[in-house]
Order: C-alpha cells, then sequence, then structure tokens
C-alpha cells in the first residue's frame, strides 16, 4: 500500500515525483459536464428518499446542472468497519440524472464515523496543546496517520470501483478543505526524516539553518521539534514545507486510488480556501486535473478586487480554468456578524468568478439540514423544501450562464501581466512583520489592483512559473527567493521581460536565511542599486518623483545606486533623516528588458501612476481607459474572440461607451454603450479582428 511506503521512505522524497507541464491542457471531453456549471451541495443522506424529487426538480427549474454529494457522508456509506452502504448513493445518482443534473462525487474522509476514531484512537489528531482532536465534529483526523490513510483510501477505493464509470458521475472532489495538522510523536517522527532526507546531515541543517544562534544546535535528528510560532525561521519555514508535501502524499493516496477505477474523462479536484496559507497550493495542487476554491465573502459585501485576484491565485495553480466549488447563498454563520449579500449582490458574485476564469459556480448548501452545527448557515431552500428569496436570484444566474455558454466555451484568461506569489514569502513576512500593518496579500493587492483596473486581466502564480508570455511581470514582497526563482526572474529580464519588485524583496534565501547581499539579493547586480535600510514607519513619510506625489504610511527603503545606468524614479521626502532625499524607486534596463525595484509603500493614486507607467513601459494597451472606478471590468478570450463582462459595483447608475460595437450576450443585438444600473453586469463579445 501507498500510505506503507510514504511512512518508511519520507514525503520529502515526493518532491523528486515526476510532475507533468502546467500547460493548457485540455481536459477529458464529458457530454455530461456543462460548459458552464451552476451547482448545489446536496446532501440526500439527510432526507428521506421520498423527498430527493422534489429536491431535484426544484434544481432543475433553476438551472442548477450538478450537485456536489458525498462529501460528509463516511457514517452513511460505511456505518461499520468493511461494511459499505452504496446503494442509497446510485439512487441519488440516478434520481439526478432523471432531472438532467449531473453529479460530482466526494470522498468523505474530513468527517470521519464514531465507529473509527473510537477503534483507531491513533487516527485522531494531536492538536498543538498536546491534546487529541475529538469526534463530533470535522477535520478531526491526523493527516500523517497510517492507519487514516488505508481507511480513508479504501472508502475512496470503494466509491470508484462503483461510479468511476457511472456515465452521470462527471467528476471526484477529494476530502473537504484541508485544515489541520498534527502535532504528535509520529508526525515529529516523520518530520525529522524529512529533514534528514532533504538536509542529509545535521552538520549541513545546522550551518544553513544558523543553529549556533542561542545554541540551538541540534546532535541528534530527534532534538529537532515542531515550532509554528516563535523557532528558528527556518526550523519553521521547513514545517510548512512538511505540511504541504503531507497533505500532497494524503491527498495523492485518495487519488491514485479513484484513478485505477474512474474514466479519465472524470475530474479529480479539492477545493482550497483562496489566501488561506496552511500550506502551499502549488504543492498540494499539482496532481489534481484542476483547481477549485471555496468563494465566501462572510461578514460584510463583496470586494471585487480581493475576490477577483482571489480566483486569479486559483487559476494560477495550474495556469488553467477552475471551479468556484462552494460558494455563499446570502450569508454564512460562522462569523460573529453573518450579514445578507445584498439583492443582486450573489448574482454580481457569480459573474466576477466566471469573469476570471471559472467554469462552474456551486452554493453550499441546497437546503438546511434540521440539526448540526450549521443550521443557521444560507441555502437555496429551507428545511421545509420551499425556496428561500435567494432561489430566484440563481434561477436568473442558471438562465444566463445557459445563454453564454456557447460564447465563453473555449476560452481562458489571457493575461499580459503577471503578478508573482509565494507562499514561503509570506510564511516569512507574517512571522516577522516588524510593522503589524505590513500584509504580504494586501502589498500584492495594491499592485493589482490599478494593474487589473488598466488591463481587464492580471495572473497570479508562483516565482517559478514560465514567464516568457508576459509582457510585465511584478513581485510585490517576494521575500524568500530560491536559486530556481531567482534564475527565472533574471532569465525573464535579460530575454525582454520588464520586472517590478516591490518592498521587501529577496531578502532570504530558500532556508528563510539572510542573504549575505544586501536586497534584492541575487539580483542586485542586474538592478544596479541595493537596500541600504529598512524601516518600519511610525509616522508618514512624503515621497516624490515621475508618479507624483504620494505618502508612505508603512514600510520604507531607502535605496542606494551602484550603477550609474540606473535610473531614480522616486526619492523620500523629509522624515526621519535617514530617508530625506534618498532614491525610494530605481529601474535599469537589461539588454531589452528592465529590471524595477520600488522600496516605498505608494498610496492608492500613486499606484494607479505607477502602474500606468508600467503599463507603457511595458508596452501594453489599456482596455476601456474611462471605465468608471467602481465598475469591474474582466476578460476571457480565445483565438477567435474576446468577451468582456462589466459589473456595477456602485450605487449609481454608470454608462459606458465602447471604443466600438460589440455584441451584447444576455440582451442580444450589438450596442456602443452600456447602461449598469448597481449590481448590474453585461457581457459583451467581439470578434478577434475588432480587438
Amino acid at each position: 500500500m501507498i500510505f506503507r511506503r510514504w511512512v518508511k521512505r519520507s514525503a520529502f522524497a515526493l518532491l523528486t515525483l515526476s510532475v507533468p507541464a502546467l500547460a493548457q491542457v485540455a481536459l477529458p471531453p464529458d457530454a455530461r459536464r456543462p460548459a458552464l456549471g451552476l451547482g448545489a451541495a446536496w446532501y440526500p443522506e439527510q432526507w428521506p428518499e421520498s423527498r430527493w424529487d422534489a429536491d431535484l426538480t426544484l434544481m432543475e427549474q433553476a438551472h442548477v446542472n450538478f450537485v456536489r454529494v458525498g462529501e460528509f457522508a463516511w457514517s452513511t456509506i460505511e456505518p461499520h468497519e468493511g461494511e459499505f452502504h452504496l446503494e442509497w448513493l446510485q439512487h441519488a445518482v440516478r434520481a439526478a440524472e432523471r432531472h438532467h443534473i449531473a453529479v460530482v462525487m466526494g470522498t468523505p474522509s474530513a468527517a470521519p464515523p464514531a465507529w473509527l476514531t473510537q477503534k483507531y484512537p491513533e487516527t485522531l489528531r494531536t492538536m498543538e496543546n498536546g491534546r487529541k482532536d475529538g469526534h463530533g465534529n470535522r477535520q478531526q483526523f491526523d493527516w500523517s496517520d497510517p492507519t487514516y490513510r488505508e481507511l480513508s483510501r479504501k472508502v475512496a477505493e470503494k466509491m470508484s470501483e462503483a461510479f468511476g464509470h457511472d456515465a452521470n458521475v462527471i467528476g471526484w472532489q477529494i476530502d473537504n478543505e484541508y485544515a489541520n495538522e498534527s502535532f504528535g510523536e509520529t508526525t515529529q517522527t516523520q518530520f525529522q526524516s524529512w529533514l534528514r532526507a532533504k538536509y542529509g546531515t545535521l552538520e549541513n541543517l545546522n550551518a544553513r539553518w544558523t543553529t549556533a544562534y542561542w545554541s540551538e544546535t541540534y546532535q541528534d535528528w530527534s532534538q529537532i521539534p515542531i515550532e509554528e510560532h516563535g523557532g528558528n525561521p527556518g526550523l519553521m519555514l521547513n514545517w510548512k514545507e512538511f505540511v504541504s508535501d503531507t497533505w500532497r502524499s494524503y491527498q495523492k493516496n485518495q487519488l491514485d486510488a479513484i484513478r485505477a477505477h474512474a474514466e479519465p474523462r472524470q475530474m479529480i479536484t479539492t477545493n482550497m480556501m483562496g489566501w488561506f496559507d496552511a500550506y502551499d497550493h502549488y504543492t498540494v495542487a499539482q496532481d489534481l486535473d484542476f483547481a477549485s476554491w471555496d468563494d465566501y465573502v462572510g461578514t460584510g459585501h463583496l470586494d471585487p478586487v480581493r475576490n477577483g485576484a482571489t480566483h486569479d491565485l486559483t487559476r494560477g495553480f495550474l495556469r488553467k480554468n477552475f471551479w468556484v466549488m462552494e460558494t455563499q447563498p446570502g450569508f454564512v454563520n460562522w462569523q460573529t456578524d453573518n450579514n445578507a449579500l445584498d439583492k443582486g449582490e450573489g448574482r454580481a458574485m457569480a459573474w466576477n468568478a466566471i469573469g476570471h476564469g471559472s467554469e462552474a459556480v456551486e452554493y453550499w448548501q441546497w437546503r438546511s439540514a434540521l440539526n448540526g452545527q450549521e443550521q443557521y448557515h444560507g441555502t437555496l431552500v429551507g428545511a421545509d423544501g420551499t425556496p428561500v428569496p435567494l432561489y430566484g436570484e440563481v434561477k436568473q444566474i442558471g438562465e444566463e450562464f445557459e445563454k453564454v455558454a456557447p460564447v465563453l466555451a473555449g476560452t481562458t484568461v489571457r493575461s499580459q501581466i503577471a503578478v508573482l506569489q509565494d507562499y514561503s514569502s509570506r510564511w516569512a513576512i507574517n512571522w516577522q512583520r516588524h510593522n503589524k500593518a505590513f500584509d504580504p496579500v494586501d502589498a500584492l493587492l495594491s499592485y493589482y489592483a490599478p494593474l487589473h483596473k488598466l488591463a481587464g486581466s492580471v495572473d497570479v502564480v508562483a516565482d517559478t512559473a514560465p514567464l516568457t508570455q508576459y509582457k510585465l511581470v511584478v513581485a510585490p514582497a517576494l521575500n524568500v527567493l530560491t536559486p530556481e526563482a531567482a534564475k527565472n526572474l533574471e532569465a525573464y529580464v535579460r530575454t525582454g521581460g520588464n520586472l517590478v519588485l516591490g518592498q521587501r524583496s529577496a531578502m532570504k534565501d530558500e532556508d528563510n536565511s539572510l542573504f549575505p547581499e544586501r536586497q534584492p539579493g541575487p539580483l542586485a547586480a542586474m538592478l544596479g542599486a541595493r537596500v541600504e535600510q529598512f524601516y518600519a514607519l511610525d509616522q508618514t513619510v512624503p515621497v516624490s518623483g515621475v508618479w507624483g506625489d504620494a505618502q508612505d504610511t508603512t514600510w520604507a527603503e531607502q535605496l542606494g545606486v551602484t550603477d550609474q545606468a540606473t535610473q531614480v524614479l522616486m526619492r523620500y521626502g523629509t522624515s526621519n533623516g535617514w530617508l530625506d532625499g534618498q532614491p525610494a524607486a530605481v529601474t535599469r534596463k537589461v539588454g531589452r528588458g528592465t529590471i524595477t525595484y520600488i522600496g516605498t509603500g505608494l498610496d492608492a493614486a500613486a499606484m494607479r501612476r505607477a502602474a500606468e507607467w508600467m503599463l507603457k513601459e511595458s508596452d501594453i494597451a489599456t482596455v476601456l481607459p474611462e471605465i468608471p472606478a467602481d465598475v469591474d471590468m474582466a476578460i476571457r478570450s480565445n483565438a477567435k474572440t474576446r468577451v468582456l463582462i462589466l459589473t456595477n459595483y456602485g450605487s449609481e447608475m454608470r454608462v459606458i461607451k465602447l471604443p466600438h460595437a460589440m455584441h451584447d450576450v444576455l440582451k442580444g443585438g450589438d450596442t456602443t454603450s452600456v447602461s449598469l444600473p448597481r449590481f448590474g453586469v453585461v457581457v459583451l463579445q467581439e470578434s478577434a479582428g475588432s480587438k
């Protein structure tokens, strides 16, 4: 069994697995898979079978074309060890089929049954305080435990034997929202073995982690602890990498069982959680057929910039279209204040996903459960089986998806701009913020927002992704720079690319150790400048230059020019004395490319001007430059067509003049201007020749 081999060798060996190139690869054809999916999480095990057809009829009337089932049903599928009951699930698949609704099958390992945790208490995770988790919730399992892997693989195998050739099953979701690691002795031993496989000798590990500091030096592998907070930076980074590899191997344990029996057309995914950073999503996603995530606002209302960037993040895991596997039907139940989205906001949220490359939007959940921890969570149908007010809005979304699906078929987001995102960098900064206001995700969004506004599409990808297709690459807060990433960025610039580094970039190496060179470390020579000193700010610092006047309130880096070919773009004004008159942003031409370093934080207005400069320097045309600030634009295209999706998030009607006539896909006919009320959506199609 794979799980036993995994324990004997280290999880680090997973890094050597052969991984296919992550190009835009077409998925296997499946006539049942909708071109644009509208789905709901359905739990037939919670209701009498006599109620199923009524629910499915309402789904069909709302144009719901797929359901996800099974992901929390382990106790119903296997009520006693080795006793599998799949007849009810087969009935559910057939019932959905009668209503022209396809099925995504979820494996149930996120919620183990009571018999399992009672008989095998070692499968319960050890929490950080040393106590064992208990039954009655979910995600209480130990993802590193061999017994749990064997049992979860077995249930996935039985399900795939039953449904791997079922025509109405279009795909699989493994587990649900990976989240909780374990801190027990067996996990610690696995971590120590992982480190030994990576570093070879303790001498090497001690040297690379500088363990002479505070006498942290290890004389035996068994001395190495698990540290989540306040430990050696190298130790903490390696723990996170181990966690990521362990989630990957945990997932692959079930994935291999499914693929052994399922037809290739049945795609496999897992539902991730946006900017959640307990593990490296690039590591975990690489074995999947497509990426998906759970899109929730929680308290408040939709931020189209942050939400759009999260879609782009998810699309970047495998650099192809993705699914929204869960989204909120109006409101959630797990925040302090669980307000509902405004009328029309859920529709705008669905189109936000489609515009950024999603091929499906699924609501969690279909119907209120009579009991359980999420009784108050939003649904499309109440506990009595009748629609709630949001049902009509979802029905409208379904009608629109059916109308637009032929136009969007075969399209994706094709960007000339990439923003680089790196989990090691985010972990490294969050462990040592130095200024609590410096959030690496907020830093990324400060660049993303104006770039997306001007260009209409931005990719969010890893720093090791292929970059040759991009005219502009921006790396905000790329704190940890591995040799592979450094080589990738340098090659990009020297072959004609335009690279912009943001604050705190290239400060640390792959062990979370400071580079012996000043920032930006290995890229400093190419930049012809370096960071002389960084400052966590307790006062507002004025900045001025080619992007006008700006205010920096959080973090400032004093730059020093080391090459006369390097041009100063911005300088600090009078502030703490150290920064007065010093370079704040510099740029240098390198062959046909350029490298720019921005050591200052820029307010929104100045960042907009900087983004305009970046596009001009990179020869990127602005799309709809006069678009109002509260109107969001997303673009999908292929070789034959380009589709613009505009959504008004403002409170007033907005009228937008188009540069030429475009086809209004929802209303029909060609138009040269569109009027958008609050949360209004328009889908515009133009031919390739009219761009």
